[in-house]
Formats: C-alpha cells, structure tokens, sequence
C-alpha cells in the first residue's frame, strides 16, 4: 500500500490514550458505565463485523440462486440468513452490493464522509476516511489501486461507488480459481474487508 494511506504505529497509542481519557471522564460524570461501554465493544466483536460480510460472500459463491437474490435485493437476501438483530436496520436497511467480474472491477469510496455497512465489514479503516484517499478513488481509481498492491489489466472496467447516508455499496468479490474443493466455510475465511471493498481481490490458500 502507498505510504500515503500507511500512519505511524504511535497513531494508534495516541488514539487509544484519548479515548480512554474520554471514557474515563465520562464514566466519572455518570454519563455512561464501564457495562455500557462493554456491550458496545462486544457488539463490535460478536454481532457486527467483516465476519458477516464473508458468510454473505461465501454464501453467494456456492449457491448461484441465493447470488442472484443477494443483487437484486441485497437487504432481502441478508434477511434470509442467521445474522444478529439489527442487521438490516440503520446501518444496513440500504446496504448495495456490486459484482466483481473478469471485466469489471468495482471500488468503493464516500467522498463526503465515511459512510460504510457496518454490519457487514465492521468499522472502516483510517484510510477510507482519509480525504485525500477519497479524493483520489474517484479521480484516478486504477493507480490508487495499484499503490495498494493491485494490479489490473487495462482491459478491465473499474467503477467508482460513492456511499452516502441513503446507500451503503460493498463488493461481492470474485471467486479465486482453485476453490473448488472448498466449503462455505472454509471459503469464509479467505475473505477480507479489503476484497469486499474492492482494493484487493481475494487469494486461494497456499497449497
């Protein structure tokens, strides 16, 4: 990945020590609880996160009719599945997925904020709230792709999709040759949040 989108391992020390400063003062005025704050972390852990994200995924690969539900009514299809409450409410009630193919390549951004399915991929990274990322996605996609590790032939189309409050685009990612042998399951775990944002494309297991 470009230096541009990398920050310095201090950032995350720095942010850590601010919010437990935060936390601390406001548990000290009674504001929230230490058990508050413990759901919501759980929450974050359990029931909201890219391991949503790659059942979906995984699902759509070993069956064709499911697939075709989860396009044309991406919130309908995940309301077929086993997810936690809450999948399809605010966070998820205008979810969009788009298809990854050998012509077609897909990215997601959000120029103005950093809109993101939650409930699907988890909490976006630093980069994709990063404005010069945001700026850069919609006005030169391949070779922000490329900084990223991404290598596309010119040949394939890549599409920009600007997430914003109304909808919430993520990638159904292409299905690596070689897979054929594996379960659903086993397919989940070779997904990433990256692939399901379209900066990366998801790799077999090394034989």
């Amino acid at each position: 990945m470009s230096e541009r989108f990398n920050y310095e391992p201090e950032r995350e020390t720095y942010s850590a020590a601010r919010v437990k400063a935060l936390e601390s003062l406001l548990i000290e005025k009674g504001i929230i609880s230490s058990d508050t704050l413990d759901k919501v972390l759980d929450f974050f852990e359990t029931d909201f996160g890219p391991f949503n994200g790659a059942k979906l995924v995984a699902k759509a690969w070993v069956d064709p009719e499911f697939k075709t539900r989860l396009l044309a009514d991406t919130p309908g299809a995940i309301a077929e599945l086993d997810f936690p409450r809450g999948m399809t409410g605010a966070e998820g009630e205008y979810m969009e997925l788009v298809e990854n193919t050998p012509t077609v390549h897909n990215l997601i951004v959000c120029t103005l904020c950093s809109c993101y399915p939650w409930s699907m991929l988890g909490l976006p990274p630093y980069w994709y709230k990063d404005p010069t990322f945001r700026a850069r996605a919609v006005r030169e996609p391949r070779k922000v792709l490329q900084e990223f590790g991404l290598e596309l032939d010119e040949s394939v189309e890549i599409r920009v999709w600007d997430s914003s409050a109304q909808i919430r685009w993520f990638v159904l990612p292409e299905r690596p040759a070689g897979t054929e042998n594996l379960s659903e399951s086993e397919l989940a775990t070779l997904i990433t949040p990256e692939a399901m944002m379209g900066v990366a494309k998801v790799e077999a297991p090394a034989s």
